[in-house]
């Protein structure tokens, strides 16, 4: 079964405890290299979004090629404060006034979501120091959401994200709005990067010469074979030149892509019109993106039913009718004991993750680009206890 498989991780393979998700160092690494890349060449700032990644544990090999980190709420928020140490960017949809008197003792940039909560909160910021920088969401009306169809499109039809065009003369100017923030992408490749930038410079000119910043949000797929990096870098090269504005990306996704992985043990065959397999990862519990997008991860050294002589349904060990991670064909039979091996992995996996049905939680590991193989961070009861007691 470990046809396909990288040579490190096909040799750690027999001693692993699974479930893990295992983050390929070596291939992170690689990824950072393409975000110092952006930076450098492009001039802008690239921060990690920890929404859809955060494992402090490869903080250190990410810090060096990021400018700091954005957040969703104040949890994230003090995590990147705390385990990161660089610039934080929050944005919430709607802030109270004690999460975002909470949120200015950790963070530089908050980003708000409508008039109100802009015209409300932004004296806050104002009072909080000179280093604080308040930014607007606005909804630029620019689609380009590969994944997902409306449930992962911030511009789909009446989302609740951002202030529409129509709008935006309500905003204070006046008073000190130093960032637009737009996100409209999710897994793009550059044609998507390229049109959001151009859309903006376009269509938003005239309140991008109110700002100091843009901060492009994101969704930009940049480590995804057959991105087109020149050309994002010469589309934010071009943008700068055109407004005299700071450019910041987000991207999540884009720089943990094809980075790490899910390794499963089979523990059952069952038979009902086909062969299925139960393992012991969950796709309810440890990949909720299998069935929220829905998707079928690839799943290293199998292919598509059909393609080799033996195909089988791969399900989770949990209650759940619905807990099924995909369809998948192998060049040999199936047998208790064998491991798969899910890629693409990192993004949107151990930060959505939950314990239905006191499902274990997948082990948090690295493999080393020297071949070794460590354990960050093993779950057991008192995790699952500790939700709800």
């Amino acid at each position: 079964m470990s046809t396909g498989l990288p040579p490190l991780l096909e040799a750690a393979l027999p001693s692993l405890t699974t479930p893990a998700y295992v983050a390929d160092m070596a291939a992170l690494r690689k990824n950072m290299e393409t975000a110092a890349r952006i930076r450098e060449q492009a001039g802008c700032r690239v921060l990690l979004a920890t929404k859809s990644f955060a494992l402090p544990a490869v903080f250190p090999l990410m810090r060096d090629s990021l400018d700091g980190t954005t957040a969703s709420g104040l949890f994230e928020a003090r995590l990147g404060l705390e385990e990161f140490g660089k610039e934080v960017h929050v944005f919430s949809p709607a802030y109270t006034e004690s999460t975002l008197r909470e949120l200015l003792c950790l963070a530089d940039h908050l980003y708000f979501n409508s008039v109100d909560q802009i015209r409300r909160f932004l004296p806050a910021v104002r009072t909080a120091g000179p280093g604080k920088k308040a930014g607007i969401r606005i909804n630029p009306g620019f689609s380009n959401a590969t994944l997902g169809g409306h449930l992962y499109d911030p511009c789909s039809p009446r989302s609740r994200f951002g202030v529409t065009r129509a709008a935006l003369d309500e905003l204070p100017w006046d008073d000190g709005i130093d960032i637009l923030h737009v996100h409209a992408l999710c897994e793009s490749l550059a044609d998507g990067s390229v049109g959001l930038i151009s859309h903006m410079a376009r269509e938003f000119g005239e309140y991008i010469r109110r700002v100091r910043a843009v901060n492009f949000g994101g969704g930009h797929f940049i480590n995804k074979k057959g991105y087109d990096l020149d050309a994002l870098v010469s589309a934010i090269r071009g943008f700068r030149s055109e407004f005299g504005v700071e450019v910041i990306l987000e991207p999540g996704s884009g720089l943990v892509v094809d980075a790490g992985y899910l390794v499963a043990t089979v523990l059952d065959i069952v038979h009902n019109e086909r062969p299925i397999a139960i393992l012991d990862a969950s796709a309810s519990c440890h990949m909720p993106d299998v069935l929220e997008v829905p998707y079928t991860p690839p799943l290293l050294g199998a292919s598509g039913p059909g393609v080799h002589p033996h195909t089988y349904i791969l399900g989770g060990n949990t209650c759940m009718t619905g807990d099924i991670i995909g369809e998948y064909s192998f060049t040999a039979p199936l047998k208790p004991g064998d491991r798969l091996v899910f890629g693409d992995m990192l993004q949107y996996s151990f930060v959505k993750n939950n314990t239905f049905n006191g499902t274990p939680l997948p082990d948090l590991a690295l493999l080393h680009e020297d071949g070794r193989y460590e354990i960050v961070r093993r779950f057991g009861y008192e995790d699952f206890k500790g939700r709800l007691c």
